[in-house]
């Protein structure tokens, strides 16, 4: 945007822009736009671009650069009406106040991989703007005290390449993909290899800086307990924007040893093996994670791939398997030692340590994704249908991710994130397809998969991943007045207590406390109490 534009002239080619691009533009549309132009220039928030037309070239760029799921990039998806870039704490300030001031929803975007695209769209007859926190993304690290303050727009693979450097003895505990934005993953939980030796990265926050509807930056003290709970773990979009975060710092050894073992087989040999895996990885010591990757690789086929990552040498993690899972048959060139951030680059499938800082993620698709909770062993009966199933689609695949650990002596309510003690593992199920393909039908097909699962995995309710968001299970269709507030309680309860078991009545108070007008929401937010009531 060039700031030297007068608003009037803004005005004016808004409105020539409508009638020349015959589209959905109004002078009401127009008024809007130079009225958040107006204020963005006045407060000195001068890197944002407004939405003249579907064919802007660099609206277009900024806005699909972290859209990781193609299936919210096209052009039937609704557009936000303006796209802000602050670099600083102020501007990230007096970009929601003047969205506020704009009558603009928002929508704040730290990485780009919510799985329902809900940090970058709203719905058709919302007016929105998207605060994409990319260039706020520095990192600091205390190596003497073992923290760090980190930009909620740094990616993992920013923060853990900071860490290595400045004390490769030190790591943070987080997951695998190095291109997820730190503002999404640590406000949903974020599980990751580390997790069963030192729990979830919203475990390891010590402090935050939250800048709420007003505009205000508050604190861990200033914040209150209840709100500082709320946003480690209890998904984001619902309480502000957190601008960043001061992270513990875990230790990690000179040398790990990551494992890359794949075993194809038949639909029953594969359905064995996992069945095997349920009783070895959830038990494993809470140095060792060990989870399993299930694909199709010939009709009637598929392949486990088991990814693991030892904190100790690549002899003892081979002795630990050979003991625990001979039926791996697992072999000395398939663990390797090597530095953790090493291992955090070959985790993230990138080529050196350095690809690390790369923002931009490789071959994005369009996909649909659910979740579940295991808390007793599937029996072999159980699994081999599911396995048949996996094997008939090539496109499809999930991943067993194993808890216990540091995982299973947490109580659910010690953070928003509930699912802990009594859960074995977290299975994960994807689908994912090219362009001209047909999407629903692939839709249908993990929908009928997820189907067949119900009925071996967590129930009453049947528990779901807020960071694997899932709007199958409901959106919240808001209404203006008293009334549309209380029933929004009741409706987003369908969601709200899959995703947090217990802790969704406490996290409705934290957001009547911290948002009571719901300025910060999306499709599967929490809702406040309504005025009056409680």
């Amino acid at each position: 945007m060039n700031p030297e534009l007068s608003l009037p002239l803004l005005l004016l080619l808004l409105v020539t822009t409508t009638r020349s691009q015959n589209t959905f533009f109004t002078t009401e549309t127009a008024t809007t736009y130079a009225n958040i132009s107006s204020c963005l220039l006045s407060s000195h928030v001068q890197n944002f671009t407004i939405f003249f037309s579907p064919l802007s070239i660099q609206y277009s760029n900024l806005l699909n650069f972290s859209i990781q799921n193609l299936r919210f990039a096209g052009p039937s998806v609704h557009k936000p009406s303006v796209f802000i870039l602050p670099k600083t704490q102020h501007e990230l300030q007096s970009s929601i106040l003047c969205c506020r001031f704009s009558s603009l929803a928002i929508r704040v975007r730290s990485g780009g991989h919510s799985y329902e695209g809900l940090s970058y769209t709203a719905g058709r007859y919302t007016p929105f703007a998207v605060i994409d926190l990319m260039n706020l993304n520095r990192v600091s690290i205390d190596s003497s005290s073992s923290t760090a303050w980190v930009e909620s727009g740094a990616t993992l693979g920013e923060i853990y390449y900071a860490v290595a450097r400045s004390n490769r003895s030190l790591a943070f505990s987080a997951g695998s993909c190095s291109t997820v934005g730190s503002g999404g993953h640590i406000s949903g939980g974020g599980f990751g290899f580390l997790s069963r030796k030192y729990g979830l990265a919203a475990d390891n926050v010590l402090d935050a800086v939250l800048i709420d509807p007003a505009g205000r930056a508050l604190d861990r003290k200033s914040m209150g307990e209840d709100v500082f709970w709320a946003i480690r773990g209890g998904g984001g979009g619902s309480w502000g924007a957190v601008y960043a975060w001061k992270l513990r710092l875990v230790p990690v050894p000179d040398r790990v040893t990551l494992c890359s073992i794949k075993r194809p087989g038949s639909f029953r040999q594969v359905a064995e093996l996992t069945h095997k895996w349920q009783y070895v990885g959830p038990n494993l010591p809470d140095d060792f994670y060990l989870s399993t990757h299930v694909q199709a690789s010939t009709p009637g086929n598929l392949t486990s791939s088991f990814a693991g990552l030892f904190l100790g040498p690549n002899g003892t993690a081979i002795c630990i398997l050979r003991q625990r899972f001979p039926e791996l048959a697992v072999s000395e060139s398939e663990c390797n030692e090597m530095s953790w951030i090493e291992s955090a680059a070959q985790v993230a499938d990138i080529n050196s340590v350095s690809d690390l800082l790369n923002r931009k993620k490789r071959g994005k698709t369009y996909f649909k994704a659910k979740s579940d909770y295991v808390r007793a062993p599937i029996s072999v009966e159980g699994l081999i249908p599911a396995a048949y199933f996996l094997s008939t689609q090539p496109k499809a695949y999930a991943i067993f991710d194993p808890y216990g650990g540091e995982m299973g002596r947490m109580a659910s309510g010690d953070l928003p994130f509930p699912h802990r003690r009594g859960n074995l593992y977290g299975i994960q199920y994807m689908i994912e397809w090219e362009t001209g393909e047909g999407g629903m039908e692939y839709v249908a097909w993990i929908r009928r998969l997820y189907e067949y699962m119900g009925r071996f995995v967590s129930q009453n309710p049947r528990a779901v991943y807020v960071n694997y968001v899932d709007l199958d299970l409901g959106t919240m269709q808001r209404t203006t007045g008293s009334d549309g507030s209380r029933d929004a309680v009741g409706v987003a309860r369908a969601w709200g207590e899959r995703y947090f078991l217990g802790n969704y009545d406490r996290l409705v108070r934290a957001k009547t406390e911290i948002d009571p007008d719901d300025v910060f929401r999306n499709e599967q937010s929490i809702p406040p109490f309504p005025k009056g009531g409680s």
